[in-house]
């Protein structure tokens, strides 16, 4: 299954890199196989921070939940090379945040599982570092349920909301504060220093960094140059240049990422063609229809029809083999 999906069979080198979106293939396609729609969020069950490598060293040695947080924004790519996570006040007021994941999913990739093990395992992760300090409220996903509702309730032990317009763990605003009771500075310093010498500079670092830029600020309705160039703390002519340098483009990089961001909406929500227009930064609905004929060849609406065509049987027939 691994050769079938552009994976090399024998992965006992811990410090290999893999495609994002072959794992998403593969965590779909072993869920398919083995019967087992929850696959992801038993997966995540099984996984600890030691999973992250060096970026777990520089977390677990972080001074605040805050801190670590800020070393997984900057350095996820290196253990993930398509996601990005960002925090944003939650709607309810400043009691409560959300911790949104973002995901640079292409068109032909199925992330789903992928979406429910990354989730499954920041709550996870969160809970051993924040302590008592870590207090879920909900969930949210951005499609309709993978997995038998009740399944999600086990792994997460909270409400969970689907067809939600992005994937995010909202919990205590006081979270952030909350020091660790671990943090050796020393170590702290030597992972992130390894981290930045072999991953912080240098072409694939900076098209990785604002890669996952930019989907943060599609998450959060700015992806404008200036924003995202205020994320990687550089002027914007600054970016514009290290960019061309590197063969790269802004606008050809944010085009790239708005069109996966829209297959997502279209495919995997329900959120209203005006809201995914808004959120990937166009001025009136018009603007998204015209987008999608460049993009894929069609309407909004027919993406959205071929997704629902795809849609699988209820999942009240499904089950894990035992």
């Amino acid at each position: 299954m691994l050769a079938a999906h552009g994976l090399p069979e024998d992965l006992s080198d811990e410090e290999m890199l893999l495609p994002a979106r072959q794992i998403g293939r593969l965590l779909e396609a072993s869920a398919k196989s083995l019967r087992c729609p929850d696959f992801g969020l038993r997966l995540a069950q099984l996984q600890d921070i030691r999973i992250l490598g060096p970026i777990a060293i520089a977390i677990e040695n972080a001074r605040t939940v805050k801190e670590a947080l800020d070393v997984v924004s900057k350095y996820m790519f290196v253990h993930h090379d398509g996601m990005s996570i960002s925090t944003v006040p939650h709607r309810d007021g400043p009691g409560r945040i959300e911790l949104c994941y973002g995901f640079r999913a292409g068109p032909q990739a199925a992330a789903r599982q992928a979406i429910d093990l990354v989730l499954g395992g920041g709550h996870r992760i969160l809970g051993l570092l924040g302590g008592e300090n870590y207090l879920l409220h909900e969930v949210h996903l951005p499609y309709a349920p993978i997995a038998p509702p009740a399944s999600y309730q086990r792994s997460f032990g909270v409400p969970v909301l689907f067809r939600q317009n992005k994937a995010a763990l909202v919990v205590s605003g006081a979270l952030l504060n909350a020091p660790l009771p671990h943090a050796n500075e020393s170590l702290r310093g030597m992972a992130t220093d390894y981290l930045q010498k072999h991953f912080g500079a240098g072409r694939d670092g900076l098209i990785a960094r604002v890669r996952l830029a930019i989907v943060s600020g599609l998450e959060n309705s700015d992806a404008s140059l200036a924003k995202v160039a205020s994320l990687l703390a550089l002027q914007p002519r600054t970016l514009q240049r290290r960019l061309a340098d590197a063969g790269e483009s802004f606008e050809a990089m944010r085009d790239d990422a708005m069109r996966e961001a829209a297959w997502t909406y279209l495919r995997s929500s329900d959120m209203a063609l005006s809201d995914i227009a808004a959120r990937l930064g166009l001025s009136q609905q018009s603007a998204l229809a015209r987008s999608c004929k460049r993009w894929f060849g069609d309407t909004p609406l027919a993406v959205r029809r071929g997704a629902l065509q795809a849609e699988s049987p209820a999942l009240s027939g499904s089950r894990a083999r035992g």
